[in-house]
């Protein structure tokens, strides 16, 4: 995954990354910024997940938006 391409899509991919994790608000949205480590630690945050298991999500759900 390059993350330089999500980086400079963000804006277009906050929403559908909204619908995925509907725990994360506009703001929280603002903070990461497309910055894969910034999301990751968010939902490990608001989800209660593993630093792992967050990860791993982050990966799969950008990875199958083929970007």
């Amino acid at each position: 995954m390059n993350w330089d391409i999500v980086e400079g899509n963000w804006k277009q991919l906050k929403g559908s990354v909204k619908e995925q994790w509907g725990k994360l608000t506009d703001d929280d949205l603002e903070v990461v910024a497309g910055k894969r480590d910034k999301l990751a630690g968010l939902i490990q945050e608001k989800y209660g997940k593993t630093r792992d298991e967050a990860e791993r999500e982050v990966d799969r759900y950008f990875r199958d938006r083929k970007l």
